[in-house]
């Protein structure tokens, strides 16, 4: 299978491929992110689009306690987790990382609520750095077409990363996700409308 073939395809069905979730800075990216656990960009967007106008940054979310970030994020799945999250987070984004969200790996994924998807999302989007966050999109495209036969989204990240140019990182995360989203849904892919439908595998189909 030629991946390469494979992303150009892609790039011609998606061009406008890029990060859904609404932010303006780093800081609103990785909290965004973290709230899209579970959660539909729609729905994170609806909810962030006023949060920011009143908490755009994190000076004015040292501001709240966990109960008000509870209550301001409730309408998101696992607020409640979330919001704990969050809440320790900026606090050591201040204490620890000069009130700035750190660009490495290793400090992203040490902080409450960050795993490898997330950290990967902030270092790609927000600072252009090369990684392959996998969401459910990614994973179930991935393995549908045959580019992984991983069972975990870490798998699937691994194996992606093996397969694709690292420049080329950031554009397959993106055109991965919007094929999953506008094509190659879960329950109904819209196969007749799939660009790489001949080089599909159709595992799980």
């Amino acid at each position: 299978m030629d991946v390469n073939s494979i992303l150009l395809k892609l790039q011609r069905q998606h061009p406008d491929a890029q990060c859904e979730l609404r932010h303006e800075t780093p800081f609103q990216l990785l909290i965004a992110t973290i709230l899209s656990a579970q959660a539909t960009d729609k729905s994170v967007n609806k909810l962030t689009e006023d949060l920011y106008l009143i908490y755009p940054d994190l000076q004015a979310f040292l501001k709240l306690s966990l109960e008000e970030i509870e209550s301001k994020i409730k309408s998101i799945g696992l607020y409640k987790n979330k919001s704990r999250s969050i809440y320790r987070l900026c606090k050591i984004l201040n204490e620890q990382y000069g009130g700035e969200v750190p660009k490495e790996y290793e400090a992203l994924i040490s902080l409450p609520g960050v795993g490898r998807k997330t950290a990967s999302v902030v270092q790609s989007v927000a600072f252009n750095i090369p990684a392959m966050a996998v969401d459910t999109h990614v994973f179930r495209v991935s393995r549908r077409i045959g580019l992984s036969k991983g069972n975990t989204a870490d798998q699937v990240s691994d194996d992606l990363m093996a397969l694709i140019d690292k420049n080329d990182w950031i554009k397959a995360h993106h055109l991965l996700i919007f094929h999953g989203r506008k094509i190659c849904k879960a329950k109904h892919p819209l196969c007749t409308e799939c660009i790489i439908e001949e080089e599909c595998q159709k595992i799980g189909i």
